[in-house]
């Protein structure tokens, strides 16, 4: 028993519930059991590590001026990229599940509808090639097999989801300040206007989100961009934006998935 029941010592973690239940979601599939948080992370301590390494050398505390560190953590970088993708093959489903419901139960106001269905159909075009680039990169379609188009032929229907995400954030944030306009002429603050400060928090964190993709839509779509001229910084900006972006998601899904404490009685 004192073996086996080893277990009975260690006490319940809110903690461990929490991220069961984040894991347990679309977000949380995609964005933490694919290890996007990581794969960024990993890929921005590769030349962090290779500048240590030459730091190093030129002191004469190491022999060569490379990172052993770097090509392991360029593989795991590289298989999560890989996972994640794999991971987006069941990715048309909650698009056609949002799309239908979209429909039924239609947002506040008739722009905010166009905006997303506009999203949908975005959706609807990038998925399916991102999985025949996919299939067809992994020899799954037999090479042989010619498609009229490549990866960064999908990205701007990503980037087109991106810019209309901006337009949507900009009416939600109307949306947002007609109700906190109304809310301030309550003198005693209620769960009204805790929750409006929820959808604030989500409108900042969405923001952040949008703000870290903006940058990798264009990045992908034409890897010698303008902000990105310069090859050897190429990596480096591209797992900046990334990283961030990937944090903020975290973030919003973390909280999402929280337990809300219970309301006093009254």
């Amino acid at each position: 028993d004192l073996s086996l029941g080893l277990f009975a010592l260690v006490p319940p973690s809110e903690t461990l519930d929490h991220l069961i239940r984040y894991l347990s979601t679309w977000s949380g599939s995609e964005y933490l059991t694919s290890v996007q948080v990581i794969q960024y992370a990993a890929k921005l301590l590769i030349p962090i590590l290779h500048l240590r390494a030459r730091l190093q050398h030129r002191a004469g505390f190491r022999k060569e001026p490379i990172s052993t560190a770097a090509p392991a953590l360029n593989k795991l970088a590289s298989t999560v990229s890989d996972a994640r993708m794999l991971w987006r093959i069941w990715g048309l489903l909650p698009i056609f599940q949002w799309l239908i419901s979209l429909e039924r139960s239609p947002p506040p106001t008739r722009r905010l509808l166009t905006i997303e269905r506009a999203q949908g159909w975005s959706m609807l075009a990038y998925y399916p090639m991102e999985h025949l680039y996919y299939l067809l990169s992994h020899e799954i379609i037999p090479s042989s097999i010619s498609l009229p188009f490549s990866r960064s032929s999908s990205s701007p229907f990503w980037a087109l989801y991106v810019v209309l995400q901006f337009a949507h954030l900009r009416e939600d944030r109307a949306l947002l300040l007609r109700r906190e306009r109304v809310l301030s002429k309550e003198k005693v603050k209620g769960q009204e206007h805790a929750e409006l400060e929820r959808r604030w928090d989500a409108w900042w964190n969405e923001l952040a989100v949008n703000v870290g993709y903006l940058p990798l839509t264009v990045h992908w779509y034409e890897e010698h961009c303008i902000y990105l001229s310069i090859p050897r910084f190429n990596i480096i900006w591209v797992s900046i934006f990334g990283f961030a972006a990937a944090i903020a998601s975290f973030r919003s899904g973390w909280k999402a998935t929280a337990v809300l404490p219970l309301s006093p009685p009254p």
